[in-house]
C-alpha cells in the first residue's frame, strides 16, 4: 500500500509502537522511515493527539491499525490527513463470521459482569472482541506477569498481547516519550473470549481471576 502510493526514500510514516513489528518493517522496506506516536489508552489504537505532535514537513501518511476488535477513530485521523495532506492507510483485522462475534461479545459481557480485580476493556461502539484485554496495573505483588502465571496455574490460558512494544526492539530503537504505550505493554493481558469456550469454562477463567483479584490494590 505504501510503495503504490508513492511512499518511499526520505519519507516519514506515522505508526503505533504498541502491537506488530511487520508495520514497521513495511515502512522501512518501502524506504521510509517510522516514526512512533502513542496509543488511546481505551481503544489500544492510535491517539489522534500524539499523531498530530509526529507531524513534520517530511511526513508523508499515518499508518491506522485496528486493535483487538476494536476500531480507531477514523472519522478525527482522517481529519488530520486532511489537515496536513498526508495519507491515511488502515491495516485491518481478520473479520469472523456474525454468530462467532455475537457469542464472543455474550462471553465478554459475562467476564465483564464477574471479573473482580483487574479492569475490564471499555466494549465500545462494534467492539468484536478479537481479543479480550483485561489491565493488571503493577502496583507492587501481584504483577501482570506474575499475575498470568498463577492464572495459567489454574488451568486458565492467557496471554501477553503486546510483549515488547515496536520502539524498545533494538532495530527500531527510538528516544520517545510514549507513555500510554509503555503502561499498556506492562499491564495488559489477553484471557479467553472464544465463541467455543463452555459455561464452564467461563466459569473457571472468573473462578481463577478472582482468586487472586483480592491481592490486587482496588485503584480503579
Amino acid at each position: 500500500m505504501l510503495r503504490a502510493a508513492g511512499v518511499g526514500v526520505g519519507d516519514e510514516v506515522v505508526v503505533p509502537a504498541f502491537g506488530n513489528v511487520e508495520v514497521a518493517e513495511a515502512v522501512t522496506l518501502a524506504g521510509a522511515i517510522p516514526v512512533f506516536a502513542d496509543i488511546d489508552p481505551v481503544t489500544y489504537c492510535l491517539d489522534v493527539t500524539s499523531v498530530e505532535a509526529t507531524i513534520t514537513s517530511r511526513t508523508a501518511a499515518v499508518v491506522v491499525v485496528h486493535r483487538f476488535g476494536r476500531r480507531a477513530d477514523l472519522g478525527r485521523l482522517h481529519g488530520v490527513g486532511q489537515r496536513h495532506g498526508l495519507l491515511v492507510l488502515e491495516e485491518g483485522e481478520s473479520e469472523a463470521p456474525y454468530d462467532e462475534i455475537a457469542q464472543r461479545r455474550q462471553r465478554a459481557a459475562y467476564l465483564d459482569a464477574k471479573l473482580r480485580g483487574v479492569r475490564t476493556p471499555d466494549g465500545g461502539d462494534g467492539h468484536t472482541f478479537q481479543q479480550y484485554v483485561v489491565r493488571v496495573p503493577g502496583n507492587g505483588r501481584p504483577d501482570r506477569d506474575a499475575f498470568a502465571r498463577a492464572v495459567r496455574a489454574r488451568g486458565v490460558e492467557c496471554r501477553v498481547p503486546v510483549k515488547t512494544p515496536v520502539h524498545r526492539l533494538p532495530e527500531f530503537r527510538r528516544c520517545v516519550s510514549l507513555p500510554e504505550t509503555e503502561v499498556a505493554a506492562d499491564e495488559t493481558l489477553a484471557l479467553p473470549v472464544d465463541a467455543t469456550l463452555t459455561k464452564r469454562e467461563m466459569q473457571r477463567i472468573v473462578s481463577a481471576c478472582n482468586a487472586l483479584g483480592g491481592l490486587l490494590q482496588p485503584a480503579f
